[in-house]
């Protein structure tokens, strides 16, 4: 079974290193915004490897809010088909690492009110979405149990 495989892109390799590295007490927030990410494990769906991938911190409740959204790509975040295959996750949160069940929000009414919950906790969000013609993908983790 592969190990863990870190991100060809340098910033998140050295962001999610930084993070799993100081226990979560460094690297906690998106490069230079100041905002609040968490570190998403979860499993590749073509290579069955462990990935790791910072997103923005956007909480419901006790659930996370996972967006798709890559600064509105064309296309889907490799994450997002990772998420759809395997929905076993572990989120880390600072210090705090948590075994969560991720499902896709497809009714209607629940992403309009996510989606105002992660627009408020991340405001390039919506930018994001006008850039693109894909429906950008939202997520939401709950605990296992």
């Amino acid at each position: 079974m592969p190990g863990y495989i870190p991100s060809p892109r340098e910033w998140v390799r050295d962001q999610v290193e930084l993070y799993e590295r100081s226990g979560g007490t460094e690297g906690t927030t998106l490069r230079d915004t100041g905002l609040p990410v968490i570190i998403v494990t979860h499993t590749g769906n073509k290579t069955g490897a462990i990935r790791k991938t910072p997103l923005m911190r956007v909480t419901d409740g006790a659930n996370y809010i996972l967006v798709g959204s890559v600064g509105g790509a064309p296309t889907h975040p490799v994450w997002v088909h990772n998420l759809r295959a395997n929905p076993a996750v572990e989120i880390r949160d600072h210090a705090a690492v948590q075994a969560m069940r991720v499902r896709e929000v497809d009714d209607e009414a629940e992403r309009a009110r996510l989606w105002k919950l992660a627009v408020a906790a991340y405001p390039p969000y919506a930018e994001y979405q006008a850039r693109t013609t894909r429906r950008i993908p939202v997520f939401v983790a709950a605990p296992r149990g």
